[in-house]
């Protein structure tokens, strides 16, 4: 396999930057460009090393630079890693690739350095997707979660799940091929007892993915109504500074404005939207309106901003039964001002209410709450093992379903041999999560839309 080589900090200028080697040939290419000042070579000395030194394209000197040793198989990748701490200018980090480059290394491919982690047994398929997750976290949840997934936890949930799979289905399947054997048959009610304990963990994996991600991904919320109902304003609130442009002329906002806020432990991708109504005679925000109606039916999670000082209308109506088939929050703003219409008038379009006034803040530690209570996130657990991305989800899926088929079939009282088709169906299943069974497209797959330097 070939040494790569990337810059594996930031592309930005910096105090300190790293460029990364690992191979069979790392230590060798290190050391065509790496003179360290004490003049020993890093092939002559152990793993976990640092040398000072410098870094040298030919005989061209391009910066001091810090060579820091791991011998395979202690490194990330499981091979010889050699990383090269220099200054953090763009141009130094460039010359540095490049001197490695010109000495043998080839440039690394998005995720190749996690990717031999996976090959070289350092990792499974699930850790190495929690890598991303964790880079990306944004918060104290997403952080924690994401780690745990790293350290595993994850992995062994599943993988206690499939060897008990595994352990019953060779049972079943010594118990048919070997029947002039004095093999004792598994009872049914043994197996069902199983069969559901494991569906039940796979079905608790299945219904924390909707919160996970929200916690881990953040989630679209659109904020819609009708025109001066407030919705730039509780933008502004949200965000803690003018992002909106705010007036009481109905229609102010033409086009959808975007921020992202922290709200709780989840990350909403807000999108104020222009006011939706049914009557204008403006071309300009007809358009508005129509990418309201857009954002609208992609969003995660809708805000529905209703004016408490006014009564409900026809255009809020619409907008309130379009809702009942959407996650959403019906925000009654203007809290402020007298209550033109009762809260029982909307329990019927809507679980979840509440009051504010966006104006003054005040209700959005409660909104806080319901979001946290609609997303799923208000007892979430980031110890708790988590799915992180959609193909574990699918992989999860499919194996609940298989294992519910297995079950099915034992109360039907179908043949021993039919069970254990679905049972080896779920433990192929969990099995492609982990990678142990996963294609090289499915691999491939998941690297692909890592960054460079991991």
């Amino acid at each position: 396999m070939s040494t790569i080589s990337a810059i594996v900090t930031p592309q930005t200028a910096a105090g300190v930057g790293i460029v990364r080697l690992s191979g069979e040939n790392a230590i060798k290419i290190a050391d065509k460009v790496f003179k360290g000042v004490s003049g020993k070579k890093l092939e002559e000395k152990n793993g976990y090393t640092a040398l000072f030194g410098h870094i040298y394209d030919g005989d061209d000197v391009i910066d001091e630079a810090v060579a820091l040793l791991f011998r395979a198989p202690k490194s990330y990748t499981g091979e010889d890693v050699v990383e090269l701490s220099c200054h953090g200018g763009l141009y130094i980090l460039s010359r540095v690739l490049r001197a490695t480059l010109n000495a043998g290394a080839v440039p690394a491919e998005p995720g190749e350095y996690t990717k031999r982690a996976f090959l070289n047994g350092k990792m499974d398929l699930s850790e190495a997707e929690a890598v991303m997750a964790l880079i990306s976290a944004s918060g104290e949840d997403a952080r924690a979660a994401t780690l745990n997934a790293l350290d595993g936890n994850l992995n062994r949930e599943i993988t206690e799940c499939r060897d008990s799979l595994a352990r019953t289905a060779a049972f079943l399947a010594a118990w048919v091929d070997y029947p002039d054997e004095e093999i004792p048959e598994i009872s049914n009610e043994e197996m069902i007892e199983s069969f559901s304990d494991i569906l039940k963990r796979l079905n608790t994996l299945l219904d924390g993915f909707d919160a996970g991600q929200a916690i881990l991904e953040g989630i679209d919320t659109a904020i819609v109504g009708r025109p001066n109902v407030g919705k730039s304003t509780l933008l502004n609130a949200l965000t803690g500074r003018n992002r909106a442009i705010v007036t009481s002329v109905a229609g102010t906002t033409r086009d959808v404005l975007e921020e992202t806020v922290r709200l709780g432990n989840i990350t909403l991708r807000l999108a104020d939207t222009a006011g939706i109504r049914t009557e204008t005679d403006d071309e300009i925000e007809k358009i508005g309106v129509e990418r309201a109606k857009e954002r609208f039916e992609r969003a995660g999670l809708v805000f529905m901003v209703l004016d408490g000082g006014e009564k409900i209308s026809e255009d809020d109506k619409e907008l309130l039964r379009l809702c009942k088939d959407k996650r959403s929050i019906v925000i009654i703003n203007k809290s402020d001002l007298n209550r033109a219409f009762s809260v029982d008038d909307i329990k019927e379009y809507a679980e979840n209410i509440v009051e504010i006034s966006a104006k003054d803040g005040d209700g959005i530690d409660k909104l806080k709450q319901i979001v946290e209570k609609t997303v799923g996130t208000d007892d979430f657990n980031p110890s708790a093992p988590l799915l992180t991305t959609e193909r574990q989800r699918v992989c999860v899926k499919k194996a609940a379903d298989n294992l519910k088929e297995a079950l099915d079939g034992l109360y039907m009282g179908i043949t021993t041999d039919a069970i254990n088709v679905s049972v080896d169906c779920a433990i192929e299943e969990l099995s492609v999560l982990t990678g142990e069974k996963a294609t090289e497209t499915v691999v491939n797959e998941v690297f692909k839309n890592f960054c460079v330097g991991k």
